[in-house]
């Protein structure tokens, strides 16, 4: 009886040793994220008055934190405040809303 339970444990402990030992499956390694290219803003915009392509300039101070955009056609402008994180097309859109307001 005894031979036959030492038998049997030293059967379930070379299972163990080659159930542990067994390798297992390589696991693929994900492609590499694609690089997303950044299309820059535009800083020359479409005039809402005379309607002139690329016929307006946004300056911004950003010390003074103030923006001035003006049409070097028609000679309007627009001058709003910012902030850090403003870019030109905000204040071109600052803009067109005070144009829309005011209609």
């Amino acid at each position: 009886m005894k031979e036959l339970e030492n038998r049997l444990n030293r059967d379930i402990t070379e299972r163990e040793e080659v159930i542990s030992t067994m390798g297992k499956r390589k696991s693929r390694k994900k492609p590499p994220a694609k690089a997303r290219s950044i299309q820059p803003l535009d800083t020359q915009f479409n005039c809402p008055f005379c309607n002139h392509e690329s016929s307006c300039e946004v300056k911004m101070d950003r010390t003074r934190k103030t923006a001035k955009i003006s049409c070097h056609i028609c000679m309007e402008c627009f001058q709003t405040q910012i902030h850090n994180l403003s870019e030109p097309v905000d204040v071109y859109n600052d803009w067109i809303d005070a144009c829309e307001e005011a209609n």
